[in-house]
């Protein structure tokens, strides 16, 4: 085995008390205060009676006349947890730009007892420009960490992406029970979503006439619309637009693999480009603002719907 090695500052201090030795061989010189404050698990192994220099076992290894205790963790694991416990006056909190840096920390602090380090991870990874950008990576990270409300959370922003993901190299860290268990999630999600399309009461119950909400039918008060309107009646007992009808369709159709507000408001914004160039004189003047409006309450009753949908998961 080779040498041990000592770690990079300020793991490496003289006045240390006890030095913690990687997986790998690397050896860090750590102050029990420190350590005994952030936890629990080492307030108690360092408060446990030291054996006198009699009593120390052949196995009891020593450095420098410092106790070395093994663990199980690798260097990099290590260095990133210790920085944790630290005050900010010796180092900063690691950065963790690698997911599987994070699971790794991540499953060390919950093994220490480290519930602060637990916390600062999890409302540093779960938060909405991550989940956002990594909804299955961070899926994978809470499976394996057994984080019940962060599982939920990354589920609900996995509704953004389709049903069929890409692969992704944390995939591997999700059991097949599990994968199975997001994709029926993600199934009946987009089967909720449909039943705003089997009537539209929910729209009439918002607008209450058709005179509250006339760029839908082409009434707008004083401006003349040419848009072609539909054969089919659903709405009020009158005629809407094609283009309405359309957008509706289109919305639903995408909701079945992304259920989710997002897909709503991005379908307005390409409506309201298209509804633009028509350059129709009743409907292109307000398009942007009755549309976002109308997405607000689509994406709403969407929303109200996906959040009935239970995530079922062992723990």
């Amino acid at each position: 085995m080779p040498t041990p090695v000592y770690a990079s500052p300020p793991f490496n201090h003289g006045k240390a008390d006890v030095i913690l030795r990687s997986s790998d061989n690397v050896d860090f010189r750590v102050f029990r205060l420190f350590l005994s404050l952030s936890s629990s698990f080492f307030e108690t192994l360092f408060d446990l009676p030291q054996p006198s220099e009699e009593e120390k076992s052949a196995d009891t290894e020593t450095k420098d006349g410092l106790p070395v205790l093994p663990v199980s963790e690798d260097s990099r694991t290590l260095d990133a947890l210790l920085r944790f416990c630290y005050p900010c006056t010796l180092t900063e909190n690691p950065p963790l730009n690698h997911f599987r840096d994070v699971i790794k920390v991540l499953e060390a602090a919950q093994k220490y007892s480290l519930d602060e380090v637990e916390n600062t991870i999890r409302k540093a990874l779960f938060n909405p420009t991550i989940l956002e950008a990594n909804p299955l990576r961070c899926f994978a990270i809470a499976r394996q960490a057994r984080m019940r409300e962060e599982t939920i959370l990354s589920a609900r922003y996995s509704l953004r992406t389709s049903l069929v993901p890409d692969w992704f190299e944390e995939i591997e860290m999700i059991s097949s029970t599990d994968l199975l268990a997001l994709w029926a999630y993600h199934q009946k999600c987009g089967k909720a979503a449909q039943k705003l399309q089997l009537s539209y009461s929910w729209i009439e119950g918002h607008y209450q006439s058709r005179v509250a909400a006339p760029w839908i039918f082409g009434e707008t008060p004083g401006r003349t619309c040419g848009c072609p309107k539909s054969n089919t009646i659903k709405l009020f007992g009158q005629k809407h637009l094609v283009w309405w009808e359309e957008f509706m369709e289109a919305t639903f159709q995408t909701l079945k693999e992304k259920p989710c507000a997002q897909t709503v408001y991005q379908a307005a914004e390409k409506n309201i480009e298209q509804v633009r160039r028509r350059n129709c004189q009743s409907c292109s003047p307000d398009i942007a603002t009755v549309m976002k409006q109308f997405a607000d309450l689509f994406a709403k009753k969407v929303e109200e719907l996906v959040s009935e949908v239970e995530l079922h998961f062992t723990y």
